[in-house]
C-alpha cells in the first residue's frame, strides 16, 4: 500500500507502466464536470470509476482484494478513511472470489487504518486489503483500475 501526495505521482511511474497513462489522464481532465460512473481510459487495462459516497463507520469495514487490478484511488471532495491488512493475513472469506467483478470480500478486521485527503492517492496492489469508505459524512473520489 502506498499514500502519497498527488505532487508525487511520478515516483511511482515505475511501479507498472500504466500508472504513467492513469495519472496523465487525471491532469488533462476536468474534474469539477466529470459525471459519475464509469470512465474508460485505454480499454480494460485502464479505466476509471467516479464515485459520490456516503462513508460508514469502522465497524462497517470490509475487507476487499483483487487479483487483476491494482487500485489508485483518489480523493477528490472530502476525507476517507482505509483499514488495510496483508492479503497473505487473511483468513475468513465472505464469499468466493468473483473472477467476473475482480473482486473478493472478507471477514477478518483490518490491522490498521489510514486516511487519505483531498490532493492525496493511495495506491493498492493485489496484496493489500482495502475496506474503502470508512470515515464520517460524504466523499468524492476516483477509483483507478490498473490491469497489472
Amino acid at each position: 500500500m502506498i499514500l502519497d501526495s498527488l505532487r508525487n505521482k511520478e515516483q511511482y511511474y515505475a511501479l507498472c507502466p500504466r500508472f504513467k497513462q492513469a495519472f496523465e489522464w487525471l491532469e488533462a481532465t476536468d474534474l469539477a464536470s466529470l459525471s459519475s460512473g464509469r470512465h474508460i481510459i485505454d480499454g480494460d487495462d485502464i479505466f476509471v470509476n467516479v464515485s459520490q459516497l456516503n462513508l460508514r463507520p469502522r465497524s462497517e469495514a470490509a475487507l476487499e482484494v483483487h487479483n487483476e487490478y491494482i487500485d489508485i484511488q483518489v480523493v477528490v471532495g472530502g476525507v476517507e478513511e482505509f483499514g488495510w491488512s496483508p492479503r497473505e493475513s487473511l483468513t475468513t472469506p465472505r464469499a468466493e472470489f468473483d473472477k467476473s467483478n475482480d473482486i473478493g470480500f472478507y471477514k477478518d478486521e483490518p490491522k490498521t487504518y489510514y486516511t487519505v485527503r483531498e490532493g492525496e492517492f493511495c495506491i493498492l496492489m493485489p496484496q493489500d486489503a482495502h475496506a474503502p469508505m470508512l470515515g464520517e459524512g460524504f466523499v468524492k473520489k476516483l477509483i483507478f483500475k490498473v490491469r497489472k
